[in-house]
């Protein structure tokens, strides 16, 4: 793990377990990014279907979870009432549903590209909405229900900051190739994870806070993603229609690790102990210094800003 992130003041936990600051903290807020999908092939990192196939787990499965996520933490901003943190959930809404957006522009693209994403996609609608949705509850029960969302995406936001430190820092998917727009997009989603990576968690603990439900909440986190993570890599391959792709996916996503292509899915279960360190906090994880270099010169991110100056 890296270091405390400069950027923010001394958090001071309060017994609600809301977080205080003593100093001015870094202002989240989406971003208005542009990525142009022409030129992208299907293997857009050369010679590995299987990397590819890694990177378009995040396509496949992020525009709805994202929007669940954003739905769930939008339901509690009327219960927070510190002001900073209220600000900073309004900022994670705003990034995640423009991380939707732009991932699901890259499944489009995968579409065009011969990949049938639709029957997953609506499967994933599905979990969404029959399984993570507000249910229609009332009372203690809508809020209890709230409770459990927030610690479950609590949880989730921990393997995505975990994993975009790993997309800023490792240098693996350049030295190979990756075409430099997909390139750009996972390392600006991955520096925006760094940058949010307190803020489920923060909004969580100041709803709630429940250790409890904070244990249950993360193993249910880490089994649901491992699932959907072999689900998708088993529809992902089947329905990749180039001959390039081989055989025996698991083979290749075991070699693929080996090489340091994708991360060690066994973070699903190496990060659950860090997590539940009643010490923790997410601030612990990454270093914002490096995802804010990456910010301030992502293409896609000035792209935008240069045509709107210009």
């Amino acid at each position: 793990m890296l270091g405390i992130n400069a950027f923010r003041g001394t958090p001071v936990v309060a017994p609600s377990g809301a977080r205080r600051y003593t100093d001015e903290a870094h202002a989240i807020a989406a971003r208005d990014v542009e990525f142009d999908w022409e030129g992208v092939p299907l293997h857009y990192v050369p010679n590995e279907p299987m990397v590819t196939h890694v990177i378009n787990f995040m396509h496949l499965v992020l525009p709805e979870g994202e929007r669940a996520m954003s739905a769930t933490l939008a339901e509690a901003l009327p219960l927070i009432e510190d002001t900073r943190l209220h600000e900073e959930v309004v900022g994670f809404v705003g990034q995640e549903a423009t991380h939707a957006s732009s991932h699901k522009g890259a499944r489009e693209h995968l579409a065009d590209l011969g990949m049938d994403m639709k029957p997953m996609s609506r499967r994933m609608d599905w979990l969404v909405d029959k399984i993570l949705g507000d249910k229609g509850l009332t009372g203690k029960a809508k809020h209890a229900w709230l409770c459990e969302r927030l610690g479950l995406f609590a949880a989730m936001e921990h393997y995505t900051a975990v994993v975009g430190e790993w997309l800023l820092t490792d240098p693996a998917l350049e030295d190979a190739g990756m075409h430099p727009m997909m390139l750009d997009m996972v390392k600006w989603h991955g520096a925006e994870e760094v940058e949010h990576r307190n803020v489920a968690f923060d909004a969580y603990m100041y709803v709630d806070g429940s250790y409890a439900r904070r244990v249950r909440t993360a193993l249910l986190a880490s089994f649901t993603l491992f699932v959907l993570f072999i689900a998708s890599m088993n529809y992902l391959f089947r329905q990749d229609p180039s001959k390039a792709k081989g055989r025996l996916w698991p083979l290749q996503l075991i070699s693929a690790t080996r090489r340091g292509l994708v991360p060690n899915m066994k973070f699903l279960i190496t990060e659950i102990p860090p997590y539940l360190r009643p010490s923790f906090h997410p601030s612990q994880i990454g270093d914002m210094d490096v995802a804010m270099r990456y910010l301030a010169r992502s293409p896609a991110a000035n792209r935008s800003s240069g045509e709107s100056e210009g």
